[in-house]
């Protein structure tokens, strides 16, 4: 009978240090998806990055990444059709730009899909005018545009700027700079935007650095559309993005973007984004905290906010992810929020009434996790350290 019962107390120990380790295991798992993922959870990927950062041999099939955009700016394929041209030089000159520079690769009319060769910090003396059907394409090498003005995309489409750091920029000077080949302009100074989208269409940013920048991070206005920005790593900056030129400016109200994978990280304050009369669709992004609010706008946007994870600060005013800036009411305002996972207090104040859906096309949509999901889909925001011969 003793030995009976002693074996008895002994299966019980087993079973409840199995169930000990099982918590364990659990929690760890669980700390993994909400808190910084672990090496093994990097391996996870989103929809984007799982269409081509398995393939070891990306160095040699760099054009297939224009086939991996998803929504509203799926069909931009940049310099997909074009040669590859290689940035050897990091001189610029606005108005007579020297072969081997980027200024020379990204005014040429015709596609180009625009590489590195090695590290480079880019100090542009005015700001970067871009032509049609170009990829900024920076895997593989360390690429800085800062310190001086930075990217404009003015009346133009199908433009991809992937896998650079856009920092500390500056407002661009009055004076000639080159936009083609054949062609110097005046310009009368840029904002000091890091990313400027001014009546464009077929864009798509991603897996870039942004931060610390005069004006916005990433600008889309003018009746920009058609515009995917993801996988951003985005940090110490105020008004981060503006989507909508103006209230009144009604052109806006074609504009569609998609914001997707990417991570608010610390130092933010708001706009992430503000929109104004067009769609935005704020899907499966990491909001680290923010000073003020984290989506927001005017002139009645339409806003779907969707699997999204946002931490509030501490300061018990700014719990609140909205802020609507209206002289009138707003509650037929369309904004929604679904499967979006709030922590520290946040919360999405919704309005409107009717489908607040993205109405993608087949190429375009794309399935959004919950929001518990986005700290593994978004382990990997920013540039890649990318090596030839190596899976990303």
């Amino acid at each position: 009978m003793a030995s009976l019962t002693s074996l008895l107390v002994f299966s019980c120990l087993l079973s409840s240090l199995a169930l000990t380790l099982q918590a364990s295991s659990l929690d760890k798992t669980f700390s993994t998806v909400t808190s910084y993922p672990t090496q093994s959870a990097k391996k996870a990927m989103n929809i984007i990055d799982s269409c081509w950062r398995s393939n070891p041999n990306w160095a040699s099939n760099r054009r297939a990444l224009a086939d991996c955009a998803i929504g509203f700016g799926k069909a931009a394929i940049g310099g997909k059709y074009g040669a590859i041209y290689t940035v050897t030089d990091s001189s610029d000159d606005p108005i007579n730009p020297k072969p081997g520079t980027l200024r020379y690769g990204v005014v040429q009319t015709k596609p180009l899909w625009i590489v590195f060769a090695r590290d480079m910090l880019i100090r542009l003396k005015n700001e970067l005018i871009m032509n049609s059907f170009k990829t900024i394409d920076g895997r593989g090498a360390k690429v800085e545009i800062a310190y001086g003005p930075c990217i404009t995309v003015q009346g133009v489409s199908h433009i991809i700027i992937h896998g650079i750091s856009i920092h500390d920029c500056k407002p661009g000077k009055s004076g000639l700079v080159s936009s083609t080949p054949t062609h110097v302009g005046h310009r009368g100074g840029s904002d000091g935007d890091a990313i400027a989208v001014f009546a464009s269409s077929h864009i798509w940013i991603d897996h870039c650095f942004l931060s610390r920048c005069t004006d916005g991070l990433v600008d889309v206005i003018h009746a920009s559309t058609a515009v995917t920005i993801s996988n951003n790593f985005l940090s110490h900056h105020d008004k981060v993005m503006l989507f909508g030129h103006d209230d009144s400016f009604t052109a806006d109200k074609v504009m569609r973007v998609t914001l997707v994978f990417n991570r608010f990280g610390p130092g933010l304050i708001q706009r992430m984004p503000r929109a104004r009369l067009g769609y935005t669709h704020v899907a499966n992004n990491w909001y680290d905290e923010w000073q003020m609010y984290a989506i927001g706008g005017s002139g009645n946007p339409t806003i779907l906010s969707e699997g999204n994870y946002f931490i509030a600060p501490n300061n018990p005013d700014s719990k609140q992810v909205t802020k609507r800036e209206v002289r009138g009411g707003w509650k037929n305002w369309k904004w929604r929020s679904s499967k979006d996972a709030f922590n520290n207090g946040a919360y999405f104040v919704q309005s409107g009434w009717g489908s607040c859906a993205p109405n993608y096309s087949k190429s375009q949509s794309f399935t959004v996790a919950e929001g518990l999901m986005v700290p593994v889909l978004t382990a990997n925001a920013g540039p890649l350290q990318c090596v030839v011969s190596k899976s990303c």
